[in-house]
């Protein structure tokens, strides 16, 4: 049976708070004396999760093109980060997984830019054992079905896909992120899950990857903005338009994103 709706809330809340924390501990005068003296400092970047192995990889890319500078990332559900922005976490970045989210944020951001695009596919275990092989097979009462709960983007996503077909699916149950909905397949503890395109193609050697007929599925829109109180506002900015460039868009598309 799906989670309550309450307890998800009440998850997020504390997601929110833990993360909150060692930013917080990061975010002191340290960095602006770095900055000061050396021309650099520590940029702190609020990340979707579904970002999480493409920004690691893009973050060395960036700071070996801009000596001085670090890249810190602190990943979660847009929902979290959100949270987060709003409680005033010390962070100069913020890239969501959704428009809503972000249009949420927009006394507390910049003008936020579109960086790419993603599509949902059902994950299910390497080889497919319980046969999957398309959107309505998820109503079946044989399959335990995981999903993101309905704050989180994809979770939102996942429904609005399955609405649109009439399907009724009962998630074993409801996640914070799209990578605990993988992780939940990747480890055998459900038969299939409602995830990003990209995050099925971090585990290859683990989960298998149902494609969701373009007129059937979502697109994920993931935008970028410097938060309205940076610590490294030039900076900020900078990683933004750089995400936005040549070098950070050809990473993306290696990591299956689309063009935005």
């Amino acid at each position: 049976m799906p989670a309550p709706r309450r307890a998800v809330r009440t998850t997020v809340a504390l997601s929110a708070a833990a993360l909150l924390t060692p930013l917080a501990a990061c975010g002191s005068g340290d960095d602006e004396t770095d900055s000061a003296s050396s021309g650099g400092g520590t940029l702190t970047v609020l990340a979707a999760a579904s970002l999480t192995d493409v920004f690691k990889e893009a973050g060395a890319v960036y700071e070996k093109a801009h000596p001085g500078w670090k890249v810190r990332f602190s990943f979660a559900g847009s929902q979290e980060l959100a949270s987060q922005v709003k409680q005033g976490a010390p962070a100069d970045v913020v890239v969501t997984a959704d428009t809503e989210t972000m249009e949420g944020l927009e006394d507390e951001t910049a003008k936020p830019s579109v960086i790419a695009k993603n599509r949902l596919v059902i994950a299910v275990r390497k080889g497919n054992p319980q046969d999957v092989g398309e959107l309505g097979d998820l109503a079946e009462e044989r399959l335990k079905v995981v999903l993101a709960a309905p704050e989180v983007p994809v979770g939102r996503y996942s429904r609005e896909v399955l609405d649109a077909q009439d399907l009724q699916v009962k998630p074993v149950s409801q996640e914070s992120d799209v990578r605990a909905v993988l992780s939940k397949v990747r480890l055998g503890e459900a038969d299939a899950g409602i995830v990003y395109k990209t995050d099925a193609a971090t585990v290859p050697e683990k989960v298998s990857a149902i494609e969701i007929p373009d007129e059937e599925n979502a697109v994920a829109d993931y935008p970028a903005a410097v938060l309205d109180k940076p610590q490294h506002k030039a900076e900020a900015q900078e990683f933004v338009k750089w995400l936005g460039g040549a070098k950070a868009q050809g990473l993306l598309r290696e990591a299956g994103f689309q063009k935005p």
